[in-house]
């Protein structure tokens, strides 16, 4: 496409795609196949060998797969992307790309409980060794930075304590000691969040939240540079093969272009939300990056162009409190994932992060009276009304 369209709503509709190239189709075209032909045995030994650019089949590369890689690198400001079958496989590829037995990974205090598994099987099984921080300052990284250390994963904002890392602070802590910076960007999106513009190493998306926006399809992509992508590509993605599949690589170009859209309703509704959910006499406590009393507002202003569609509360109550509160519930549905078009609720303590040890979930913040809210694109006085309702009968 021309270089000179630089604004994210139009390369979220056109980046990494020329119709003239697919036959004029104006949508991209869904290459349903598994394999590719070659006109001669000459053409198969050279692609397979690397000097001759086509494809081969369609766990290496695929024609409608690739038009999502590059639209999610032109989003995130990178170099090349990749794209994966689920968030997890996104995740698990980049930390075994990037490390061997004896290396050590730093991560913000508080992931994603499968994250948080992952990390575990890899010490048990690998010797690849993981620590917690907070990264609130300089000093609390270079407290847990070890020689062995390689990769600093981040999230921002966490799940699901909504606690906000500074990217720019932990960048120039692993620029000193030559660690790569890995970001999951799944709650603001790239929309709202560019961490590599911000000089961090690698994104990685659980696609099916914000990106699919749906709730119709399960995926993962990574963002970075064009050597590491590709030596991802070739290597960890093609022999443990967690690949995406044609089609649904399909809807999330579909919901690329509607992204930006989206999200500046999630944002505007959850802030409505996120204000009353604050003056409630039954909740103890809202995490919120758009709040003004939240620790973390000034790292939001400064890293995130908006505040996003979570928000995370405390009742006045027992896990059996916020589990009836949760269950009074008419319009807002019990389900975990976030991003879609409908309002989502969860509790993280027994559904998301049941995996955590209770002891490793209370030092993220995760007690048995805290609830995630997903805020979805209904009006948000009818979200609202939904909650008040059932908040009135917290005892």
């Amino acid at each position: 496409m021309n270089k000179e369209f630089k604004n994210f709503d139009t390369l979220a509709i056109h980046g990494g795609y020329e119709s003239l190239k697919h036959s004029g189709s104006l949508t991209p075209p869904l290459y349903q196949t598994s394999t590719f032909t070659f006109e001669t045995a000459e053409q198969g030994e050279n692609r397979f060998a690397g000097t001759e650019e086509g494809y081969i089949y369609s766990r290496l590369g695929n024609p409608t797969v690739k038009v999502l890689e590059d639209r999610i690198a032109v989003l995130e400001g990178g170099e090349a992307g990749l794209a994966f079958g689920s968030g997890m496989a996104a995740v698990s590829a980049v930390l075994l790309g990037l490390t061997k037995t004896g290396d050590h990974i730093l991560c913000s205090k508080g992931l994603y409980g499968c994250t948080f598994g992952l990390l575990e099987m890899m010490e048990e099984k690998y010797n690849i060794i993981h620590d917690f921080s907070d990264m609130s300052t300089e000093e609390d990284i270079l407290q847990k930075i070890k020689p062995a250390t390689k990769v600093i994963y981040v999230e921002t904002p966490i799940n699901p304590t909504m606690k906000l890392i500074d990217l720019q602070m932990v960048v120039k802590v692993a620029k000193q000691h030559n660690i790569v910076v890995v970001v999951d960007n799944t709650f603001s999106s790239p929309y709202l969040q560019q961490p590599i513009m911000l000089g961090c190493d690698i994104v990685i998306h659980s696609a099916t939240k914000y990106i699919g926006g749906h709730g119709d399809v399960i995926a993962g992509l990574v963002v970075g540079k064009q050597d590491f992508i590709n030596e991802l590509a070739m290597t960890t993605k093609k022999d443990i093969g967690g690949i995406i599949s044609p089609f649904d690589a399909w809807l999330l170009i579909r919901g690329l272009k509607t992204l930006s859209v989206r999200m500046d309703r999630h944002c505007r509704n959850a802030k409505e939300i996120a204000q009353l959910l604050k003056e409630h006499q039954n909740v103890s406590e809202i995490y919120y990056p758009g709040d003004p009393d939240n620790p973390d507002y000034a790292i939001a202003q400064k890293q995130m162009s908006q505040s996003g569609g979570l928000i995370s509360f405390t009742i006045k109550g027992t896990k059996k409190d916020a589990q009836k509160l949760m269950n009074d519930l008419k319009l807002i549905k019990i389900a975990v994932s976030l991003g879609d078009t409908e309002t989502l609720i969860q509790h993280p303590a027994t559904m998301t992060h049941a995996v955590v040890p209770e002891e490793s979930r209370q030092e993220m913040g995760i007690t048995d009276n805290l609830i995630r809210l997903s805020v979805g694109l209904e009006a948000w006085e009818d979200i609202w009304n939904d909650l008040e309702q059932a908040l009135k009968k917290v005892r």
